[in-house]
């Protein structure tokens, strides 16, 4: 018997699905049954995901491309959900944002930034959601990160972004339990992504950081994209039916461990 259990018949909307983990979680879902509505920034990358995920189901996902910290796309992108597919039953958000920087060298304006899409966009998006995730009996993972539950220098704005978006994962799970909507985390630790080198490092210090991970990391390596999609599928079906409220560490170990 499988741990993850098909998702035919679900509809899922996925942010940040132009590259990395959104990317890898939509076409998981598909090749899982479900059909899926995408979004991210990147036009290009965007439609390469929806042909993978047509690949896995055989089925074109509903697709559109923008800024979630614009509120009109965002409530556009629930409405034409809705209106293409007729109900939600999962939400993913994964957009995210990193930038460098602690309380002596960050701005306020990279703060914002990273806050909007990390938290605001995150909290905007669930809002509009959950009235039709309550007529499905719905789920919510939240992408969040290993530095929402361990503390680390240099990625400040970061840092207390996810610990928001943490805080919010448990505060809505209360809040949406009577109605039986699951909401939950992952937390991923250093994963082979493009999240580096959008956040402004170079290829050599991309791979630097990234075999330096084997060395601080329990079970000596990065992660990888399926890693973390395998996990919001577990949490997005029906066999964690049982399981809200929590945030789940996909991080090789890295957060039971003290800093070096």
């Amino acid at each position: 018997m499988s741990v993850i259990s098909r998702l035919d018949g679900k509809v899922a909307l996925i942010t940040g699905a132009s590259s990395g983990i959104g990317a890898g979680t939509a076409i998981l879902f598909c090749k899982l049954g479900a059909e899926v509505a995408i979004t991210g920034r990147n036009v290009e990358n965007l439609a390469k995901t929806a042909a993978e995920c047509e690949k896995g189901n055989g089925k074109k996902p509903f697709t559109l491309c923008g800024d979630l910290t614009k509120e009109d796309f965002v409530k556009r992108l629930v409405e034409d959900t809705l209106k293409y597919y007729g109900k939600l039953d999962i939400l993913v958000n994964n957009a995210g944002l990193l930038r460098f920087g602690g309380i002596e060298t960050s701005t306020l304006e990279e703060y914002d930034e990273v806050m909007n899409i990390n938290v605001r966009a995150s909290y905007h998006m669930t809002m509009l959601a959950v009235p039709h995730l309550i007529k499905t009996k719905g789920s919510i993972v939240n992408v969040s990160s290993v530095t929402g539950v361990r503390s680390f220098g240099g990625v400040l704005p970061y840092c207390v972004s996810k610990s928001a978006l943490d805080q919010f994962t448990r505060c809505i799970a209360i809040e949406l339990a009577p109605k039986q909507v699951r909401v939950n985390s992952v937390n991923p630790g250093e994963t082979v992504t493009n999240v580096f080198k959008a956040s402004g490092m170079d290829e050599d210090a991309c791979q630097k950081f990234l075999e330096h991970s084997k060395l601080i990391n329990p079970l000596g390596r990065a992660g990888q994209v399926e890693d973390v999609a395998t996990a919001i599928a577990f949490l997005a079906s029906d066999r964690a039916s049982f399981i809200t409220g929590v945030q789940l560490p996909i991080d090789g170990g890295r957060h039971i461990l003290c800093p070096r």
